[in-house]
Parts: structure tokens; sequence; C-alpha cells
């Protein structure tokens, strides 16, 4: 209960997730008395300071979720423009470190950034069009489309939604901080599919 590297998933006051946090943020909106609420498990015990009247020391418990005040204001008024940053983290992510050529599962170093249209082609650098690949397969395809290079896509591209985001940037997401996140995708989320088959692999 106390490794402190475990980041809190932080929600607006409706529940929507917001972002993660590491425990020095959490311990100020705790002291700041801005936590709304906390669910999921308790994280770890931040000890503070002795009090001189009592000689006890304050001992704060920060759980694995806590909504805090305001909401998603900004992100509703863009609806479904929203469209997060695209990196290759989140996007091995998205797809689950699998090959969308090949179907192999890779180690973060042995994969790359394929567009599906090629930039050569006048292909865009944005979600929709770029998947993930093992080295050898973005090799073999080069500046080709999937059907002029002879190859099959396995999985249609798609830009992650606010809350498919915060997930596939979390570090390391805990059973309680995942059942929260996927109640909040959305239900044709392809993400649905591929964290099931994560999770019975685990």
């Amino acid at each position: 209960m106390n490794d402190l590297a475990q980041q809190v998933l932080r929600t607006d006051i409706g529940g929507m997730p917001l972002e993660w946090i590491g425990y020095q943020e959490a311990a100020r909106l705790y002291h700041l008395d801005q936590v709304v609420y906390e669910c999921g498990s308790a994280l770890y015990d931040l000890h503070g300071g002795i009090c001189a009247l009592t000689g006890r020391q304050s001992i704060l418990t920060v759980h694995s979720i806590i909504a805090t005040p305001g909401d998603r204001k900004h992100l509703r008024k863009q609806g479904y423009r929203y469209v997060p940053p695209l990196n290759n983290h989140t996007l091995f992510r998205r797809d689950a470190r699998l090959c969308l050529y090949c179907g192999g599962r890779f180690q973060t170093g042995e994969l790359s950034r394929d567009h599906v249209t090629p930039v050569a082609q006048g292909g865009r650098d944005h979600w929709n069009n770029v998947v993930t690949a093992c080295k050898r397969c973005n090799n073999h395809k080069a500046d080709r489309t999937p059907e002029q290079s002879g190859m099959q896509l396995l999985a249609v591209p798609f830009t992650p939604t606010h809350a498919e985001y915060v997930y596939l940037k979390g570090r390391r997401v805990l059973a309680d901080q995942m059942e929260f996140l996927l109640a909040h995708f959305p239900r044709t989320s392809p993400l649905h599919e591929r964290l099931s088959g994560l999770l019975a692999q685990a």
C-alpha cells in the first residue's frame, strides 16, 4: 500500500476521467480540501507532521480514484471534434503492441508507426491513418498502401475518445481504475476486445 510510483486517477465531480496524477499532487488536492469524493482501493498512507498537543502524527490515505470540483466543459465544447495528441507510446498501447499486419505482439523497441496511406502519397499523420507495425512489416510495406504491397490490415485505426486516451497514457493501471475507465469507453470501442484479450493472458 506504499508504492508511491502508482498513479492516481483524477476525475471531475461528475465522475468523468481527467488525468493521471502523482502522490504529491494528490496530497495537495486533499490538503486544499479539493477531493469531493474518492473510490477504488487505498493506495498508500502519507505521514505528515506530529501534533504538539496530542503527540499524534497525521496520516493521509490516498485512494486510487479521486473526484475534484469542476467538469470537462472544454472537452464537451469540442464534442466529436476532440482529437488527443498522437505519439508512439499511446499509439502502441491503442493497438495492444500488436503489429496490425502480421498480428505478432512485440516489445516497444521492435515497433514503429506506419501510415496506412503513406505520407508520400498524401497520407496524414493522424490517428485514423496510423497503425502499429513491427519494423520488418513497416520496411516491407515501405511507401505503399496495404493494397499496393499485398498486405492485409488486421484492424481499422481509430481516434481515441478522451477517456480512452486517459487509459492509454497510464503507466500501470490497477484493476479498479481499469473497471472505472472501461465504463466510460464507447460500447463500440475496439479497446474492449483488445483489453479483454490482454486481461485473459494476465
